[in-house]
């Protein structure tokens, strides 16, 4: 149905998944930046296409899509940002469905997804998070993703159970973005206890299941990795990063020294928690 890069990210387990909005705080320190998270360890890396009312994020998102806006970032200098970026991984746009569906409006006077996934498709983009178009709504862009052999992830919380579960993971591709908490996105202290019982619901499909919201440290990354996860999400914790960073008035280079650090940490935790699930009998982790 799609492309393998996503899956050979997960071959050799567990991925690490890091986020950052595009042209946080600016499009060339972004670029860096982006950049370090690929030399830190970055299986996979998201990447945020900013929209002015992002229903899902946190504090901290939500601040770093003001940043990048007001950095001039719109879809057509995403798409030159994605082209310039040196990185060998594949790449994942995270945005709201409302600038894919309008975008084929502006290239061919008839709204729709193809003309995004197409210009994606051309640029290097290998898949697609949109957390607000529901799975039963999003058979235009699921054909226009299998038109390119893009993958089309879609998030699941805690809640998600029964036929609406079902539907997600009919429509899904790539990987399964396992909501660890209720909520908007944002670091924590903690790792939820609904991350198990979310991946235990989710056992009976063979696609993996990357965790995200909440993950701060290499010691959570490795515990959810430990509980069964293929991979791990990790975004607040980064944004964080380039705020301080530019809250400071620090450099780009010392910025994007950070970020590599932090990468490494997380997907040491990851490689960890796989060595502690492979030492674990299943039956104890269930």
């Amino acid at each position: 149905m799609t492309g393998d890069r996503i899956a050979d990210a997960f071959a050799d387990g567990p991925a690490f998944i890091p986020y950052l909005a595009a042209g946080d705080p600016d499009y060339e320190s972004s670029k860096e930046y982006v950049e370090a998270l690929a030399r830190g360890g970055a299986d996979v890396i998201e990447l945020g296409l900013p929209f002015s009312e992002p229903i899902a994020e946190g504090p901290t998102i939500q601040q770093a899509i003001v940043r990048s806006l007001e950095g001039g970032m719109t879809p057509e200098r995403f798409f030159e940002f994605v082209s310039e970026l040196d990185v060998d991984v594949p790449l994942v746009c995270m945005t709201y469905y409302n600038l894919i569906y309008q975008y084929g409006r502006k290239e061919t006077g008839e709204p729709g997804p193809e003309a995004f996934v197409k210009r994606a498709s051309e640029v290097g983009i290998d898949g697609f998070v949109v957390p607000d178009l529901p799975a039963e709504e999003a058979d235009d862009l699921r054909e226009a993703c299998d038109s390119y052999d893009l993958d089309l992830v879609f998030i699941v919380a805690p809640t998600t159970k029964g036929d609406r579960l079902r539907s997600i993971m009919e429509q899904v591709s790539g990987y399964v973005y396992v909501q660890a908490r209720l909520g908007v996105t944002g670091a924590r202290e903690d790792v939820s206890t609904q991350t198990d019982e979310s991946l235990a619901r989710l056992s009976e499909w063979n696609v993996p299941k990357a965790v995200g919201f909440g993950i701060k440290t290499g010691e959570h990354a490795e515990r959810i990795v430990a509980a069964g996860a293929d991979g791990i999400i990790v975004g607040s914790a980064l944004v964080d990063i380039v705020a301080e960073g530019h809250e400071s008035g620090a450099s780009a280079d010392e910025t994007a020294a950070r970020l590599e650090e932090k990468a490494r940490e997380l997907k040491e935790g990851a490689l960890r928690g796989r060595e502690a699930a492979q030492s674990t009998p299943q039956t104890e982790r269930t």
